[in-house]
């Protein structure tokens, strides 16, 4: 850059004079400006000037299209002589017909000449055409310099509008205050925004999150506007996968990564981008042993941070907090009992002494409020409260040792969200191929890019290394699920049955009805055993149980076995007439019901890692969209099937085997009716997760933990009653029972 020392020759048409003139702040501009940027065309309108004080004018032999442009020999930027690589830097050469400078030598005018009467070396006489082209290529320059900006800006914009779309609760704040950014080490990105820009942005979400806000807390405000306030303590136990994890390691690679979220956050993502093979070391648990690898510290991150949201923006128990705040409730009187919910259940009071700490806080909270305690429990989190309840009133070394009346002491309700009492078939394919529904769908392109980044092999590893996910494996065999030629959730005009679970065909044609093997669910349990490792299987048969009880005395039995306290088809609810059960789920979202698989040919190069040998088969699908890629879809909430969260409260729990101490049940279904222009569904949305931030859902948690719960009545909408009606599990008295079976698991 140059200092503006470009003097500005006006010459009138009767006389002629030299006025320097420079550019200074005054006029608005900087003093330090580029070289073309400051460059003025001048214009002669007579072949002499008058110098400034002198007399007479000096002759000036001067090309009439010439300009005068300073020039330094000592910058880089030689207008005069450009370089070669100068040319190559702007474009094209110049045209041999346009001369580089005036091929005279030409007096320089009386003004620009220095005190002994020679030239100034700081001035070049440049032709007008090529001062002209100059200019051009500077300006284009300049307008591809803005462009990037334009760019790089508008990526940016991008990043805040999904963020905004993300989350109507903050998500957008959290990236402006770029807590996610620093986490992921993008402070040098950061550095090089403009200031006004981030300043605009923040002022842009201040008045958006007052509109957020309100929308937030609006179910609360209604509420407490009805006289709703908090009587009951409140436990939430949140579903798979929703706790965020941490690394308490102080050994070797677990240094870098000290309390820092290898589960549900942005360093989650980090990690498993630049330094996969760790993640996975620290995420999967030891095959044998069921709990951490040596050297590895994982546990369940604590508090209402635990689990409101899963990373920046994607809100999971959020929305529930902030009405359960608006009607007056913090956390002296509502807790998060978040749990390690890789690890098998029996392994939550070895390792953390989760039921032990779970028992005492709500003993505490009904000794400090004089209530009994509401809990309300999500996904898989219901099958770890259903345990806990047994647990809890068994008697002996590491047990509860509550006694049979814990229960009805100690809790008023029970609210059941999205429950998987009866498992998800959605977990069969994902411990078998590292698949679901969300790979099979993928495209080709998608699906290099997946299987190069994280390949069906290592997502089976993984699942398989975390036991406490296959607690959600389909409970009730066949009959609940169905066998080769029937189902209970068949509909009238499917012509392929729920039944078959995982076929195997040996033709590509959907309507082809020639297979090469069947799988009911009874038996793809042992399929999958038998297609995966020794130690998978020992974990997952003596932790968890899938057969059905069908008589009081078989029922009584299993009280006392720890394998059989996930299973409500083979254990009974509590002795508590006084304790509530409210029902809560989606229904009308397409959901994983069965399977087509194939062969899984592709070679495996480490042949002691996961191999999963067969893969769902994406080139089966039907025009009315009832196979999807491989999938056949049935009803649920997008992630557990209906059978699974209707079955046990619109009819098990009315057997009395199931339930003795006659505990009341209600049931309030909620359709899926999403919102086209809200990625996460809206209000009224019914998806598995999202539910939980649904108007009418957070409504009804209100009423229950603030007393009116009696005022809630049965919302059964879909085909749940009909369907139970056909599953095939009878009253004790009833003709068709088939009685006690030998193994259980019929």
């Amino acid at each position: 850059m140059l200092r503006s020392v470009v003097g500005i020759l006006s010459i009138d048409a009767g006389t002629a004079g030299v006025y320097p003139n420079y550019l200074t702040s005054k006029q608005g501009r900087s003093a330090d400006t580029s070289l073309v940027g400051v460059a003025r065309q001048v214009k002669f309108r007579a072949s002499h000037v008058k110098e400034a004080g002198a007399g007479a004018p000096r002759p000036m032999t001067l090309a009439a299209d010439a300009h005068l442009v300073p020039y330094n020999s000592g910058t880089l930027l030689r207008l005069a002589t450009m370089s070669t690589l100068r040319r190559r830097i702007f474009g094209a050469g110049t045209p041999d017909s346009t001369p580089d400078v005036s091929r005279d030598s030409s007096p320089a005018p009386p003004s620009l000449r220095t005190k002994d009467g020679t030239a100034d070396d700081n001035y070049k006489v440049v032709a007008a055409e090529k001062l002209e082209k100059l200019r051009q290529r500077a300006h284009q320059k300049g307008r591809k310099r803005r462009n990037a900006w334009i760019f790089g800006l508008g990526g940016l914009f991008g990043i805040f509008v999904a963020g905004f779309f993300a989350s109507n609760n903050g998500g957008l704040e959290k990236l402006v205050e770029v807590a996610g950014f620093q986490d992921m080490g993008l402070e040098s990105f950061l550095d090089v925004l403009p200031t006004g820009l981030i300043r605009d942005i923040q002022d842009m979400q201040s008045h958006e999150k007052d509109a957020v806000n309100y929308d937030s807390f609006a179910v609360g405000l209604h509420a407490r506007s009805q006289g709703i306030e908090a009587k009951y303590p409140v436990i939430m136990i949140p579903g798979v996968i929703s706790t965020g994890l941490e690394s308490w390691g102080t050994e070797g690679d677990s240094i870098q990564y000290f309390r820092k979220r290898l589960w549900g956050s942005w360093s989650m993502m980090r990690a498993l981008v630049l330094d996969k093979a760790t993640w996975k070391r620290h995420v999967m648990l030891d095959p044998h042993t069921g709990l951490d690898p040596p050297g590895i510290k994982l546990r369940s991150a604590q508090g209402f941070d635990a689990a409101d949201f899963f990373i920046t923006g994607y809100w999971i128990w959020n929305k529930i907090l902030e009405n359960l705040a608006t009607v007056g409730y913090d956390p002296t009187n509502a807790f998060t009992a978040a749990y390690d919910w890789r690890m098998s259940y029996q392994n939550y009071e070895i390792r953390d002494q989760y039921f032990t700490r779970l028992k005492n806080h709500i003993e505490v909270a009904k000794h400090i409020s004089g209530r009994k305690v509401v809990l309300l429990s999500h996904s898989m989190g219901s099958q770890v409260l259903y345990y806990f309840f047994h647990w809890v009133e068994a008697s002996g070394k590491g047990y509860g040792n509550g006694g049979s009346s814990w229960v009805n002491d100690h809790v008023e309700s029970w609210i059941n969200i999205s429950g998987c009492m009866l498992g998800a078939t959605k977990d069969v394919p994902a411990v078998l191929s590292g698949e679901m529904r969300d790979t099979a769908q993928l495209n080709a392109f998608a699906v290099y890019g997946l299987e190069k980044f994280l390949s069906r092999h290592e997502r089976a590893q993984i699942f398989r290394h975390m036991p406490g996910i296959s607690s959600m494996l389909p409970i009730g065999g066949e009959a609940v699920w169905g066998n080769s030629t029937w189902a209970p959730d068949d509909q009238p005009d499917q012509n392929v049955t729920f039944g078959n679970f995982i076929s195997f065909r040996n033709s590509h044609n959907y309507t082809s009805q020639e297979t090469r093997s069947n799988l009911t669910v009874g038996g793809a349990l042992p399929y999958l055993w038998e297609h995966t490792e020794d130690w998978y299987t020992r974990e997952t048969q003596n932790s968890y149980s899938q057969g059905v009880a069908h008589t009081k005395e078989e029922v009584e039995r299993n009280q006392h076995i720890p394998a059989k306290w996930l299973n409500p088809l083979e254990t009974r609810l509590p002795i508590a007439p006084d304790m509530k059960i409210f029902c809560f789920y989606g229904i009308g979202k397409p959901t994983e019901r069965a399977y087509f698989y194939r062969p899984d040919t592709e070679p495996v190069l480490d042949q002691h890692k996961s191999k999963p040998r067969v893969m769902i088969d994406t080139s089966v699908s039907s025009a009315d969209g009832f196979v999807d890629r491989g999938v056949v879809m049935g009803e649920g909430d997008g992630t557990v099937n209906l059978l699974s969260s209707g079955y046990m409260c619109n009819k098990g729990w009315n057997m009395a085997r199931y339930n003795p101490g006659n505990v009341s049940i209600t049931t309030y279904e909620m359709p899926h009716e999403p919102d086209r222009f809200n990625p996460r569904g809206g209000p009224n949305t019914g998806d598995h997760v999202d539910i939980l931030g649904r108007s009418s859902l957070n409504d009804l948690i209100l009423k229950v933990v603030g007393g009116k719960g009696h005022l809630i009545s049965d919302n059964v909408v879909s085909n749940i009653k009909e369907y139970a009606e056909r599953v095939k599990i009878y009253d004790d008295d009833d003709e068709r029972n088939p009685g006690p079976s030998d193994d259980g698991a019929n």
